[in-house]
């Protein structure tokens, strides 16, 4: 099942934590932690970021150990997950816009629904999208210069969470050629590093724990983030990345390109189902509501460490992290899309990548 996998153990943080439920106990257990991606992504930088934090909390305090089950832009692993049912609560299983793209869109592959899993933590993130120097030396904050250069991007498929920088470089006009196939968004990087990729784009945690050294050494230039959320639903500046200017604003500047009607709010209801609420952490159908409450208040003490937001922006970037019923809302607003948008996107994969989803 696995390609790798990473080891925590709660015995090697030197930190306590205050005691969980005295009626659920992991000592002594190992809780796996299912990724549907490759290692290399910015889902296991996720996963990896928080296994050790959530070791320490949890009753018991269990080893716990991130594995990998990429294929079919995770697809394949939701598939399975679907299938797995609670046994001694020592599964756990994460997400991402990826796998809920697919889920939204009906496409044929998915065998799995959401409402049957039981989300104990989400968390938001952005995403940032780069150019290769060449590119970068015409980018003046609008894709005026860039629409005569002809881009080759490494995407896991039209209807992952590609689908929003796919979707915003066509509305910019630019020639984004996809070459679909990666296992994850860590392969795209590789792609770019390779010289085979010449734009890229990678979530938060992708971005600062690969991509942001290649911007230092001057290999790839920051085009712009998707942006994030305020109280109204407007889209303001990434807060780990104040200084890029958002899809938004490019958009702005951009001959041609609109934020507003239909292509605008397709672009952006997808946004929102795949970023705010994009990594999302579940155990299994019929896991108890003890188990439940342990790694709900387990995830709950993490995100209330007080070194834990000064660690966070570091690794995963400045987003809100959601459990119990926050956890549960914030689930059903990234599984769900409006039908006009709906109907758009399926339009538009058809018409430029023939994807049919009917």
């Amino acid at each position: 099942m696995t390609i790798k996998q990473f080891v925590y153990s709660a015995a090697a943080l030197a930190f306590m934590s205050a005691p969980a439920l005295a009626d659920v106990d992991f000592s002594g257990k190992t809780i796996e932690w299912v990724i549907p991606f490759s290692e290399t992504g910015g889902s296991a930088k996720w996963a990896n970021f928080f296994a050790p934090l959530l070791a320490q909390e949890l009753p018991g305090k269990p080893t716990v150990i991130v594995k990998f089950m990429p294929g079919a832009g995770s697809t394949k692993g939701a598939n399975w997950f679907q299938e797995q049912r609670y046994e001694d609560g020592t599964l756990l299983f994460g997400t991402s816009g990826s796998t809920q793209f697919p889920y939204l869109l009906g496409d044929p592959r998915v065998r799995y629904e959401y409402s049957d899993w039981i989300p104990v933590m989400a968390s938001g993130t952005g995403g940032v999208a780069y150019l290769n120097p060449e590119a970068g030396k015409k980018f003046d904050g609008s894709a005026n210069n860039l629409k005569d250069l002809n881009f080759i991007y490494g995407s896991q498929g039209a209807t992952r969470l590609d689908l929003v920088p796919l979707l915003a470089w066509r509305m910019l006009g630019m020639n984004v050629e996809p070459v679909f196939g990666i296992k994850g968004r860590g392969d795209g990087r590789l792609m770019f590093e390779r010289g085979e990729a010449t734009i890229d784009y990678q979530t938060t945690t992708g971005y600062l724990g690969g991509s942001l050294s290649m911007v230092e050494d001057g290999k790839a230039v920051p085009m712009m983030t998707w942006g994030a959320l305020d109280e109204n639903n407007n889209i303001v500046r990434d807060p780990t990345f104040p200084d890029l200017p958002t899809f938004k604003e490019v958009c702005e500047a951009t001959d041609g390109c609109e934020t507003s009607g239909e292509a605008w709010d397709s672009w952006k209801a997808f946004f929102i189902a795949g970023f705010p609420v994009q990594k999302i952490a579940f155990l299994p159908q019929g896991t108890p509501d003890d188990v439940v409450e342990a790694y709900t208040e387990a995830f709950d003490a993490v995100r209330n460490r007080p070194d834990f937001k000064k660690i966070a922006a570091q690794q995963v970037g400045k987003y809100d992290v959601f459990v119990g019923k926050g956890a549960e809302q914030a689930t059903k607003e990234g599984t769900t899309v409006s039908p006009e948008a709906k109907a758009y996107v399926t339009d538009w994969l058809q018409e430029a990548y023939g994807v049919s989803l009917n």
